[in-house]
């Protein structure tokens, strides 16, 4: 099957200078179609709506250009569609549309649910009401459309998602001409939302990317990541930094943390308030963070098996030694997490065991469920990625934060063009967002492998089906109490994919796998500070009576308890629990040949890849 890169068609929406293209009406109404749609469709759409309702149909793209956009897609991936059911949704269609048409002639203001639209200036104007509806109307009719189409669930997926883009990019709300939000802040201002509207795009086509807050206001070792502390350890790949202690004792089993290598380490040391780093000092661990290198031209050659070996097993390394400990508390977030497991599990092999513990959070490892990533990975689209990249090379983080913006365009895309462009607006301060645009490029041939055999081929998960760093692989030889973190509303790390690894992990002593669902997404779910308060979590505390270990992730749920408030006091029982005797705290970083080389952050944080 013939399926486009859809990391390269995506991009565009991202692009402030592929948006400009999407400021040009479509003016071709139903002749846009695929002839056997077309056919279909367009005399009935005509002969029951007449040209007005066409009319407006078409000033925002219209449903015949809209469809005739999906039947090329369907043509495409080779997608069918049976006539019947076909004509059931084109009758669907025709009926509801006949009767929006009807409550518009009658004097009727349509009514519609949707936040885009939420602003009194879309109701005022019944056409524009009428309009507003009629997209929805299309929409709702473009992804049944979607839905119906006889293809494998995972071909139907990635035809879901593209529509979805694409539905969600000819919102009304996305152009001048039919904003009627973005037209009165003309009217009001003078034209001077219109001009600083220009001046943003123009801005932000000089960076490449739209801005989604005020960059000027956040600055790494000023304002966000400002835990004090030293780099203690560098190497070509990472910078190692030891937290300076905040209580007169300390556990003594140190905590080392390994966050992803896609955007920065301080999401887990933004602000002091929402620092999670801060929080687990203050709760009296020796903390260690992994701060990876933003790779530029120099580490094209770089492998997934350096990321493991010079990366974290020598993290852990060089954290047993200061410490003086012979195990760690290990923990990973995201695919850092992949990352410390496949350590800890090449360790295994060489029959070493250092961690104390190990705590995973938004990771997966077993990769049968990733979620909407899915549309963005199949053989044609990591061959691709093979033959540009596994060479040597670089994969741009300009293009990975792109494909996670499509995961959530409205808000991560259109929003902003709404708001920034149409409307003039400067984007509010938001150390998340700032961190978000901070991206980081990755190596070539790091990136082909963990594409290929995570994503693509789900090898990590067997044992023995992967070498890295010249030993097989087993998740089930890391022998330590673990700590598992989903959160409920993650849309890159389902959280029943997250779940997955309490099978993979201690598969003879189940007992020491403990899994805790929080509320919120893959960055929030997790960000979520004790002293805030805020959301919920759900622990399982032997099944609320029903007795047993649950089955799986369906079973978990049904017998969690939820609670209010952060789940990172949980976290720093478990920590506790696994951090032997109270020491004094470290009069000073650093120790056996490890002297400190800078003050935190360190310089690797701060290299953009921009």
């Amino acid at each position: 099957m013939n399926t486009p890169d859809a990391a390269s068609w995506m991009s565009q929406f991202a692009d402030p200078n592929a948006w400009q293209a999407w400021m040009k009406l479509p003016e071709n109404g139903l002749m846009g179609m695929g002839d056997a749609f077309n056919n279909a469709m367009s005399g009935a759409l005509n002969g029951a709506l007449g040209g007005t309702m066409g009319g407006a149909m078409g000033s925002f793209g219209g449903l015949g250009t809209q469809a005739g956009l999906v039947t090329r897609l369907l043509g495409d991936v080779g997608a069918g569609l049976a006539p019947a059911r076909l004509d059931a949704l084109r009758n669907d269609y025709l009926q509801k549309a006949a009767r929006l048409w009807q409550d518009v002639m009658s004097g009727k203001t349509p009514g519609f649910q949707d936040k885009r639209f939420s602003a009194p200036e879309w109701s005022a104007n019944p056409m524009t009401a009428f309009s507003v509806a009629s997209y929805l109307l299309n929409s709702e009719f473009l992804m049944a459309l979607a839905e119906a189409v006889e293809v494998a669930p995972r071909e139907k997926q990635k035809i879901r998602f593209a529509v979805q883009q694409m539905v969600d990019a000819l919102s009304p709300a996305n152009f001048l001409a039919t904003n009627p939000e973005a037209q009165q802040k003309v009217i009001d201002t003078k034209g001077e939302s219109l001009t600083k509207g220009l001046q943003n795009m123009l801005l932000d086509m000089q960076k490449g990317r739209i801005s989604q807050s005020d960059e000027s206001a956040f600055e790494v070792g000023r304002n966000v990541g400002v835990t004090p502390g030293s780099v203690v350890f560098e190497n070509e790949l990472f910078q190692l930094i030891q937290y300076t202690p905040t209580t007169p004792t300390v556990h003594a089993v140190p905590l080392l943390m390994v966050p992803p290598c896609i955007n920065k380490f301080y999401i887990l040391d933004l602000q002091p308030e929402n620092s999670l780093v801060r929080y687990m000092v203050e709760q009296g661990n020796t903390v260690f963070m992994v701060s990876w290198r933003n790779p530029d031209k120099t580490m094209g050659n770089v492998t997934w098996d350096d990321y493991v070996e010079k990366g974290a097993i020598e993290a852990l390394g060089v954290a047993r030694a200061i410490s003086g400990q012979d195990k760690v508390n290990v923990f990973g977030f995201c695919v850092g997490g992949t990352i410390a497991a496949a350590a800890l599990a090449v360790e295994a092999a060489r029959g070493r065991k250092p961690a104390a513990s190990l705590s995973l959070f938004t990771t997966l490892l077993d990769f049968a469920d990733t979620g909407v990533l899915d549309v963005f990975v199949d053989e044609t689209q990591v061959a691709l990625r093979e033959q540009t990249l596994a060479r040597g090379g670089l994969m741009p983080g300009r293009d990975l934060a792109t494909t996670f913006s499509s995961l959530r365009p409205n808000d991560l895309v259109w929003n902003y063009v709404q708001q920034n462009y149409l409307k003039g607006k400067t984007p509010p301060a938001f150390d998340l967002l700032y961190w978000n645009a901070d991206s980081t490029n990755l190596p070539g041939p790091m990136y082909c492998w963990y594409l290929r055999n995570t994503y693509l081929e789900n090898k990590l998960k067997v044992p023995g089906a992967l070498s890295v760093s010249g030993v097989p692989v087993d998740l089930g030889l890391i022998d330590c109490p673990t700590f598992i973190y989903g959160s409920r509303e993650d849309h890159i790390v389902p959280w029943d994919a997250a779940f997955a690894s309490m099978g993979l992990l201690n598969p003879k002593k189940p007992r020491l796998n403990r899994f805790v669902l929080g509320a919120s997404g893959h960055i929030a779910g997790v960000i979520n500070p004790a002293s805030k308060n805020k959301r919920s979590h759900w622990v399982f505390e032997g099944g609320n009576g029903k007795g047993g270990r649950p089955k799986g992730a369906a079973d978990w749920l049904a017998g969690a308890t939820e609670k209010k408030g952060s789940w990172w006091p949980e976290w720093a029982k478990f920590l506790a629990e696994n951090g032997g005797d109270e020491i004094a705290a470290p009069a000073a970083a650093g120790g056996a040949g490890h002297a400190p080389i800078e003050a935190a952050p360190g310089r690797y944080v701060k290299a953009r890849g921009d």
